[in-house]
């Protein structure tokens, strides 16, 4: 086709840099505490075209239609005003519900957070609302050219963590502690992972929502 680039000649948009991984379980009160984090790499053009509250809701809405793809359908994701539920292909399998999502935006720092309400996956002390799942982005307009990245005027970084704090998993009381690690933990990070990874693409779900959408 006439007049496109060359794969090799393509200009990255963005890309991931770092990826990183921590879990860990607190030995008193058996909360779980799992971070995945990433460095990404893009053009400020295209990152200042996305740091808006309406893209902050789109960032939520891809996590969740990420984890329905990596599943085949199998697990995904019921919206309602005030709650999102993570079901196991039908409404009355609610894995994890949580309350509707908190979200932050300033110039440099937007975070969105689900608090853990119930499900069969989360013990009883653990559906007070003081565990939860959020994914927070930062930008730093000066790391790049610090950094000395080719390009780095033309680019920024922008660190992004997905975390879950406070959870208490159903299978670690009722059955064990190396259970859950083998099995719903291993799951959570892997998709985690995959998730992080194809925020190079830049291709931002729709909201299913519309919460954050500029009135028109």
């Amino acid at each position: 086709m006439h007049g496109s680039k060359p794969r090799a000649e393509r200009r990255e948009r963005a890309r991931i840099l770092d990826l990183e991984d921590s879990t860990a379980v607190d030995p008193q009160s058996g909360a779980v505490r799992s971070v995945q984090c990433a460095d990404m790499l893009i053009e400020q053009d295209a990152l200042r075209e996305i740091w808006t509250p309406a893209h902050l809701e789109r960032l939520a809405r891809t996590y969740w239609r990420f984890l329905k793809r990596v599943t085949l359908g199998v697990i995904h994701v019921v919206y309602s005003e005030d709650e999102r539920s993570i079901v196991l292909l039908l409404r009355p399998f609610r894995l994890v519900s949580f309350q509707a999502p908190e979200y932050e935006m300033d110039p440099s720092r937007g975070l969105v957070r689900w608090r853990i309400a119930s499900g069969l996956l989360v013990s009883r002390r653990g559906r007070d609302g003081r565990g939860y799942l959020q994914i927070e982005v930062t930008r730093d307009g000066a790391a790049a050219a610090r950094a000395g990245i080719e390009g780095g005027s033309e680019y920024v970084l922008a660190h992004v963590e997905v975390e879950v704090a406070n959870f208490y998993p159903s299978i670690a009381s009722r059955l064990s502690l190396r259970l859950y690690n083998a099995t719903q933990s291993r799951i959570h990070v892997l998709v985690t992972r995959h998730f992080l990874r194809s925020l190079a693409r830049l291709d931002l779900a729709e909201s299913r929502v519309g919460h954050l959408a500029p009135s028109v």
